[in-house]
């Protein structure tokens, strides 16, 4: 393992971690619910850094994220000025913000990725990497190609080089491509059993980058945003509908996620596409606050949104739970979410992630 990307994944893991508590505090101080204390790191305490509007800041022993501490957050006597004791509607917002505020600071990473690095044209296809011994290097394919006809086959998107390659199985096939701007020819034979995690043809595909102008990247990271949080809440409905395959629709844990954040430093460093800027790594870290907001949202006890569903039954029955009906129901579910995560992580280490 590369020490560095390892201290760089620590680092922005920690990150969205920080930035979600920041949230939290910011609403919470926003609504006037008052916040005792505000961690950098986890317990235990290092050290008191200053007092600011009534809330304690501190440093802790543990390197790693932040936490934040309401006033009347768990008492079963609610206190003026504490979480408890504040109307519906300013807890709503208090639970919510810290999710809002990871899908914040994805969005404006996306933002800063289109407009520095462009976005992505989907009516042409570029090889990203050619396969050793294959078709593909025999006919002199270089990264970079810009693939525009198989055979009888116009190629303007992923599904049309599929289309392609699948008729022309083991038949030779004439392949024409630009390479700066210059139009050449040449033939090949795609394999209908090419070597394992080879293509027909033994390339990987991708779309040029092109260039965005600010108020385009900003479309296009709303749009990116959208189809994640769209294609997270679709998982179940595609997986009993036979859409994806359960492998597709796999859960990672650390390890996991480690595995993906670092097959994108090495893309970086070696795709075309990255032209010195991390842009694979960028999209991994906005993927991960978006999927970390989405995941908070969830109606899971000991998660955001399962005090929010709390609040919703509360808003119903016009009663609170009481407290420790509240506090047992949460332990199980946070003792639950320990065992997923630990059964998760073992899978990341018997069947490691292969790409971002």
């Amino acid at each position: 393992m590369d020490i560095w990307t390892i201290l760089q994944f620590i680092f922005f893991f920690g990150l969205l971690i920080f930035i979600h508590e920041l949230g939290h505090m910011l609403v919470a101080k926003a609504v006037g619910i008052e916040v005792e204390e505000f961690g950098f790191g986890y317990p235990p305490k290092l050290a008191k850094l200053f007092t600011w509007k009534g809330t304690e800041f501190t440093l802790n022993w543990i390197p790693f994220g932040g936490f934040v501490r309401l006033k009347g957050e768990h008492e079963s006597v609610d206190e003026p000025g504490g979480l408890l004791n504040a109307p519906k509607w300013k807890r709503f917002l208090v639970l919510i913000a810290g999710a809002t505020m990871n899908f914040i600071f994805g969005i404006i990473l996306l933002i800063v990725m289109f407009s520095v690095a462009g976005g992505q044209d989907t009516s042409k296809v570029m090889v990203a990497e050619v396969a050793p011994n294959s078709p593909a290097q025999a006919a002199g394919l270089e990264v970079g190609d810009v693939i525009t006809r198989v055979g009888d086959y116009d190629i303007a998107s992923f599904e049309d080089i599929s289309a392609a390659t699948s008729k022309y199985l083991d038949i030779p096939v004439e392949l024409t491509y630009e390479r700066n701007g210059i139009s050449n020819t040449v033939e090949l034979t795609p394999r209908s059993n090419p070597p394992e995690n080879q293509g027909a043809m033994g390339v990987s595909i991708t779309y040029p980058v092109i260039s965005l102008p600010f108020g385009e990247s900003v479309s296009q990271a709303f749009k990116t945003f959208w189809l994640q949080v769209k294609t997270t809440l679709l998982i179940p409905v595609n997986l009993i509908r036979g859409a994806i395959s359960s492998a597709d629709a796999r859960i990672v844990g650390i390890k996991g996620i480690y595995d993906i954040f670092n097959n994108a430093a090495q893309m970086d460093q070696t795709s075309p596409v990255a032209t010195g800027f991390p842009i694979y790594r960028l999209s991994v870290i906005s993927m991960i606050s978006i999927a970390v907001g989405i995941t908070n949202l969830l109606p899971i006890p000991a998660l955001d949104g399962g005090q929010i569903l709390f609040l919703a039954i509360e808003a119903i029955t016009r009663k609170r739970i009481p407290e420790k009906v509240a506090l047992l129901i949460n332990n199980l579910f946070f003792y639950a979410l320990i065992l997923l995560m630990v059964f998760i992580t073992i899978q990341d280490f018997r069947n490691p992630v292969l790409g971002p």
